[in-house]
């Protein structure tokens, strides 16, 4: 089938993207999926990872989720993530300084106070990003 879906990526704070696409391709927590114009309607829950899409002309896109949900229906798909990030949008070096902080508490000693699971969480966060925006140059 030919033509385009609507692609809607939103957080609590704002609107990230609101475009038509060609193909939208999403990290689901059971796998990645891909959504074409007609797709069968489904809800799914999202891990963190990266979404990719080529917008109408045919320009492959990336936004970085950290999680959340996506509805896909026959013309469009609606992503509501924890947070979003497109990847023009990422500063590099606050994505190594968040990195290089969970970084250090994550290899902290087992007497300091950390809580592992959040620290992990904002590594594997903060190593996506810094990936992804290091793929623009």
């Amino acid at each position: 089938m030919a033509g385009n879906i609507k692609l809607e990526v939103v957080t609590p704070e704002k609107s990230v993207v609101s475009e038509e696409a060609q193909i939208v391709i999403a990290p689901g927590t059971l796998g990645e999926f891909g959504v074409l114009i007609g797709h069968t309607p489904f809800l799914t829950t999202l891990k963190l990872g990266i979404i990719r899409y080529k917008d109408a002309h045919g320009i492959e896109r990336f936004v970085f989720i950290s999680g959340g949900f996506a509805e896909a229906l026959p013309n469009k798909v609606t992503v509501l993530a924890q947070s979003a990030e497109r990847r023009r949008d990422i500063d590099i070096e606050r994505a190594k300084s968040a990195y290089e902080r969970a970084k250090s508490r994550v290899e902290a000693k087992p007497k300091e106070d950390i809580d592992f699971v959040r620290a992990k969480a904002a590594l594997d966060r903060a190593l996506n990003r810094l990936k992804l925006a290091e793929t623009r140059k």
